[in-house]
């Protein structure tokens, strides 16, 4: 993270900025958000942007804040749909809702995970070990139908995001039926009858398998 990734002057999502409570700094060294609250922070953001419902997604914010306050820290999300970021940050470097670079005593302390976009390139032939194996097992156990789509969604999760099939999010999942699945899976009309129902049998072989 640079100074100029949380420059208050920068455009960027303001309806999920947690403000968190303003704390002044202690003495000593400051410390840094654990590692496994920056990982329920990213789940729970996760949970709230594929929510549907407006208060559920409300709530998962509202956890998100919660839990970060408790360690002196605030959130906001930067960017849209596959560059979005959540970023994490001391409440300290707040003031007003905005930050104030003259506050950042240390740019590490601030935290970026990116919410979209591809897995670790480095591990395609795992994943896409995996997703094969998934997408088999939902045409072993339930036909050849649901088999084609659920290899169709295999490919697409591996080549477009390098993600296992068990990690697609509500937007990937759109993105497949809209556009990927119509276009490149030359689907017959009794796949484009079951699809759904067949993303919903491949997450259950992805919790099995």
């Amino acid at each position: 993270m640079t100074p100029e990734d949380i420059h208050p002057g920068e455009t960027e999502r303001e309806e999920e900025v947690d403000q968190g409570t303003d704390s002044d700094t202690t003495d000593g060294a400051p410390d840094t958000l654990p590692r496994e609250v920056a990982d329920e922070a990213e789940r729970l953001t996760r949970l709230a942007r594929d929510a549907i419902d407006e208060n559920e997604a409300t709530a998962y914010r509202e956890r998100r804040a919660d839990l970060l306050a408790d360690h002196e820290y605030t959130s906001r999300i930067r960017g849209e749909n596959t560059e979005a970021t959540l970023v994490l940050h001391p409440t300290e470097w707040v003031v007003d809702g905005s930050v104030h670079p003259d506050r950042i005593e240390d740019i590490d302390r601030g935290i970026e995970v990116p919410l979209e976009g591809a897995g670790d390139a480095e591990d395609w032939d795992a994943v896409d070990e995996h997703n094969a194996t998934v997408a088999e097992q939902v045409a072993d156990e339930h036909g050849e139908v649901h088999g084609a789509n659920a290899r169709a969604f295999a490919t697409f999760m591996s080549n477009h995001y390098a993600r296992p099939v068990e990690e697609a999010t509500e937007r990937m999942r759109e993105e497949f039926l809209g556009d990927y699945f119509p276009r490149n899976a030359w689907p017959s009309e009794e796949q484009r009858a079951v699809v759904e129902a067949s993303l919903e049998l491949v997450t259950e072989a992805a919790s099995t398998e």
